[in-house]
């Protein structure tokens, strides 16, 4: 593969040529064809960025901008800080961010650690466990435990523990085993999280009995591609879930906990299992269908083991690397970007544009809809296109328990 670091114009325009022949082509291509089509992609897009140099982001603007676009007020900065005189102290500039700081605003607001500080400095918090921060009563009202008795606090104590543990998630009496990464983690919903994902594990272990072994070699862009194609059918989502199943992946549903804001996760179980679970917090095919391959890329790309799992929110513009890029393949797999700005769905985006160039690409239009209002900002525009209400019910009985 003769592909070279873009030093001229003329370079970067005849790969721009070469990417979108591939594109066009992209239902025929061998694996080395897609490999070269990747690696070019890369390759443009550094020379893009390299053309226009973005300057290191100031950490406090970074914070501010961050609490404008999710409307948080300075008292919802609390949890990160300690307290309010600290969140004063540090957005007035006279008070540095602490590492703690950096970690809880790395992981609660989805704020690189690059830009906070630099991630190298950035040590692991390790604070004993509050198992009474567990949402016990959530947990039980939704059938994940017995209800426990008023006996003892140390028996409720127990049955959490006995409860997480069986999931992989914890060694010892004061740490977790699994880190949390993705853009729903936040100081003040670790606790709901951690069981959320243990009754997604669960669930996953039931419902992978009998399915074939997972090989990581089969994952790739094709295969995103493959699985993006399946939404051009009425029973896409069903479709989907076969697919992956079939490739080893497991797929589960469970209603997120009250005060969390999850879209999906990814993560392995502890005998190398990948599992997806999805939340379906909005009843949208365009939802499902991006938060889907965002999962499957962060399997392919992020996952090495069961140290780690990913719980995404993904209304919130992440600056982490690794979710940046978890988008940027789920987008490609859709839409390439190369089509889509020069399609007429973008250009002079209109029913029928986004429909032609759906069918041009055999997805849903509910996707490319979904691309236009997220691109341009306008979420007042093509709502009826969406299709809203369309995924949950495929899925009745996988999320009778969920709620």
């Amino acid at each position: 593969m003769d592909a070279k670091i873009i030093r001229t114009e003329d370079q970067y325009h005849a790969y721009l040529k070469e990417v979108g022949d591939l594109i066009v082509r992209s239902e025929v291509l061998t694996a080395d064809e897609q490999n070269r089509m990747e690696v070019l992609t890369v390759l443009i897009e550094s020379y893009e960025n390299g053309k226009c140099p973005v300057e290191p982001t100031d950490p406090i603007d970074a914070i501010l901008f961050r609490m404008e676009e999710r409307g948080l007020k300075r008292a919802d900065l609390i949890p990160y800080f300690g307290t309010s005189s600290r969140v004063s102290e540090v957005l007035n500039r006279k008070r540095p961010l602490t590492v703690q700081m950096i970690r809880a605003l790395s992981l609660g607001l989805g704020i690189s650690a690059d830009t906070l500080v630099g991630l190298n400095e950035v040590a692991p918090v390790k604070k004993e466990i509050d198992w009474s921060k567990f949402p016990i009563k959530e947990m039980v009202s939704r059938g994940w435990m017995d209800r426990l008795t008023k006996k003892s606090i140390v028996l409720s104590e127990s049955v959490i523990k006995d409860y997480i543990a069986g999931s992989g998630l914890q060694i010892g009496a004061a740490s977790f085993r699994r880190s949390l990464a993705g853009d729903a983690t936040s100081p003040t919903t670790v606790y709901a999280l951690y069981a959320w994902l243990a009754r997604v594990i669960q669930k996953a272990r039931v419902s992978k009995n009998n399915m074939n072994a997972f090989d990581p070699s089969k994952i790739n862009s094709g295969f995103l591609r493959e699985l993006a194609q399946l939404s051009w059918s009425e029973r896409g989502p069903l479709l989907a879930v076969e697919y992956l199943q079939n490739h080893g992946i497991v797929v589960v549903f469970e209603g997120h906990l009250k005060g969390t804001q999850v879209d999906g996760a990814a993560l392995k179980d502890v005998d190398g299992t990948p599992i997806i679970a999805l939340t379906l917090r909005y009843d949208r095919l365009d939802n499902f269908w991006f938060t889907l391959l965002h999962e499957v890329a962060h399997i392919w790309k992020h996952l090495d083991g069961d140290e780690e799992a990913f719980v995404d929110d993904l209304n919130v513009s992440s600056e982490d690397r690794r979710e940046a890029e978890a988008n940027r393949l789920a987008g490609e797999a859709f839409i390439p970007r190369l089509i889509w700005r020069r399609s007429d769905a973008y250009i002079s985006p209109s029913k029928e544009s986004i429909n032609n160039l759906a069918r041009e690409l055999k997805i849903h239009p509910a996707i490319v809809a979904g691309r236009l209002r997220k691109d341009t900002g306008n979420f007042s525009v093509f709502s009826d296109m969406l299709g809203s209400g369309e995924v949950k019910n495929m899925f009745v009985s996988e999320l009778e328990d969920t709620v």
